[in-house]
């Protein structure tokens, strides 16, 4: 029963996935991409807070919300995770993304890099109130695909 269980959680969450990617492919305007990427992941995982920033970006897309400055510490947490990072929001630069302090209790962090480079061109951040949404000890399978995918899309507004 509990591996029957199982398999409608990660059909349920293919079926997600699914549908954010649609989204991401069919946003033709590139400037338009990081939000909707952010709305869609909103919607489609109903996950409450969520944000992305690109430190490397065009210049016709420098203005975005997404290429606010990051602090070279953030930069450098994003370039040593080799897998998403999911637990406790202690203070994280890019916990402060999401809203006002003290709103987002736990996160997962999610590198953003083109293919196996170990250099990485952004972050994308997903956030709740609930301590327990992402925690430690949770699974970080499909984060990684959706970490691979968001940042396929967004590569082609990095520099």
């Amino acid at each position: 029963a509990e591996m029957v269980r199982h398999a409608q959680e990660n059909d349920a969450i293919s079926s997600r996935l699914v549908a954010w990617t649609r989204a991401l492919l069919i946003e033709d305007e590139p400037a338009a991409l990081p939000q909707t990427l952010v709305s869609a992941m909103k919607e489609v995982f109903s996950v409450p807070h969520c944000a992305v920033r690109l430190w490397t970006v065009k210049p016709p897309y420098a203005t975005l919300v997404c290429a606010r400055p990051v602090s070279a510490d953030t930069i450098t947490l994003a370039n040593s995770m080799r897998v998403p990072f999911c637990g406790s929001n202690v203070g994280f630069e890019a916990a402060s993304w999401l809203g006002p302090d003290g709103v987002v209790k736990s996160v997962a962090l999610l590198p953003l890099r083109v293919g196996a480079s170990p250099e990485t061109f952004g972050m994308l951040v997903l956030g709740s109130a609930d301590p327990d949404r992402f925690h430690s000890s949770m699974g970080t399978a499909f984060l990684e695909r959706i970490g691979e995918l968001a940042s396929a899309a967004l590569a082609r507004l990095r520099a």
